[in-house]
């Protein structure tokens, strides 16, 4: 990668575009397409509730499985492109699938929407899993690493903050232009049409990836076909690895919790829906800026102190939300929020990262896709569990029941649990996840130096 490093990353970091267009559209906005676009029961979306939970959960359990079958396979193509190609493809069918309107009854709905679901899932993970998978082999150099990894999540929030700034205006323009062929249907049309596009978008990315993207020859492929025995044996030997994970994790399930109650949020607690596109460009802008500054960040500062940095952010963040009356002190909040957690996304991806070869020096033995896939295990989890908070968030505030009008007032027990939920159980979260990194994460810098110079050496 050193000999093209800039192109390599470009190469790299364009294939997520799409993807992460896909995934958000799945994990922030299915959610409210369902309750009120759909406009399913109080009891359909208890259930739909549950049924995401449980597959969620499956698919999360599912993703270190994907990642010893990547790893283990063995192609003219390499371990990752031949996922990455077909994985593409059956996930756009998915996810497109996923919003159409099917004139069934409400019961026969859940199950066929449970079944494609699933399929989703397992489709995002056959490419999911390659693609993160391939960063440790473009480079072993740190910095490189920060700056392929700082690019792909550039990308990321690019295709993910493309969603949450276009989503209402989009789905809005398109509903207009099906009102006079669609009726009351129209904006079900709308959200049909626009995870089409999505979909086509995201095949054609990830192939740029596919095409382009070449392995560092430098990093030599463990070519033994360890038995799945061998390399699960392996993950749950890495020690750093398993606490790095369950740290991300209560990150990433109260970060995603936030972020999937915002268009409620904002409809039905500050009763001003449009506002939202506003704060998700907010949202982008500051994530993106997080990423781009990180590598001139850690030239100056140890990651310990850039991450403790981010994590100051986002609790200052999350104070100023909770407390915050109006538009204007929400979107100053959420300039603090989404720059820490810029930081802290692309930190955590470094230490899984690094991981990989802290496995190779310890154990002898490196697996970059069952190592990675443990972020998308930790992202799907963090899905799950925010989902299921959502859901029941919505239930018991009283948004459903009261019939979910954009002008209805909730009453003050209703929007204190409403809070309670989004920003209070979520920061008390991020604490205990700051403190095990803290106490339990031992791969800076040094050592990180000292593991791959004995490494080479060998």
């Amino acid at each position: 990668m050193e000999k093209n490093s800039r192109k390599q990353i470009m190469f790299y970091g364009v294939g997520t575009i799409g993807r992460d267009m896909a995934y958000s559209i799945v994990s922030m906005y299915l959610m409210y397409f369902l309750t009120d676009v759909m406009d399913l029961s109080v009891g359909a979306i208890a259930k739909i509730t549950v049924i995401f939970m449980i597959l969620r959960i499956f698919d999360a359990v599912n993703d270190p499985i994907m990642g010893v079958m990547v790893d283990r396979t063995r192609s003219k193509y390499g371990k990752f492109k031949p996922w990455l190609f077909f994985g593409a493809f059956a996930s756009a069918v998915a996810t497109t699938l996923l919003f159409v309107d099917y004139p069934v009854s409400e019961n026969v709905y859940l199950v066929l929407f449970g079944l494609i679901y699933l399929f989703w899932d397992i489709s995002y993970s056959a490419h999911d899993i390659p693609y993160w998978g391939m960063l440790p082999t473009l480079t072993r150099d740190q910095k490189l690493r920060e700056k392929a990894g700082a690019f792909a999540r550039i990308c990321a929030n690019i295709g993910a903050f493309s969603m949450a700034v276009g989503i209402v205006p989009i789905t809005n323009a398109l509903t207009k232009v099906f009102e006079p062929t669609h009726g009351l249907k129209a904006e079900n049309m709308a959200y049909f049409v626009l995870a089409l596009i999505i979909s086509v978008l995201m095949v054609v990315f990830l192939l740029i990836t596919v095409f382009f993207v070449k392995q560092n020859p430098s990093i030599k492929a463990d070519n033994k076909q360890h038995s799945v025995k061998e390399m699960l044996k392996a993950v749950l030997a890495n020690d750093q690895l398993l606490w790095i994970i369950v740290s991300m994790a209560l990150f990433q399930i109260a970060y995603i919790t936030t972020i999937s109650m915002g268009l409620h949020y904002f409809e039905y607690i500050l009763h001003d829906k449009d506002a939202y596109s506003g704060f998700a460009v907010i949202l982008g802008i500051m994530q993106i800026l997080a990423l781009i500054l990180l590598p001139q960040f850690t030239k100056r500062f140890t990651r310990k102190t850039v991450f403790t940095f981010g994590i100051i952010l986002v609790s200052l963040g999350y104070i100023g939300l909770y407390f915050s009356l109006s538009i204007i002190p929400v979107y100053v909040s959420g300039l603090a929020l989404f720059f820490g957690e810029g930081l802290i996304q692309l930190l955590m991806l470094m230490f899984i990262t690094d991981c990989v070869e802290y496995g190779e020096w310890k154990l002898h033995q490196r697996n970059e896709s069952i190592t990675l896939s443990l972020q998308s295990f930790i992202n799907k989890l963090g899905g799950s569990i925010a989902t299921g908070i959502t859901g029941f968030a919505l239930i018991l505030s009283g948004i459903k029941d009261e019939g979910h009008t954009a002008d209805m007032v909730l009453p003050e027990s209703g929007v204190l649990t409403f809070k309670t939920a989004m920003f209070v159980i979520p920061l008390l979260v991020i604490m205990l996840s700051y403190f095990l990194y803290r106490k339990k994460y031992i791969i800076d810098e040094k050592f990180y130096a000292k593991m791959v110079e004995e490494i080479e050496n060998r």
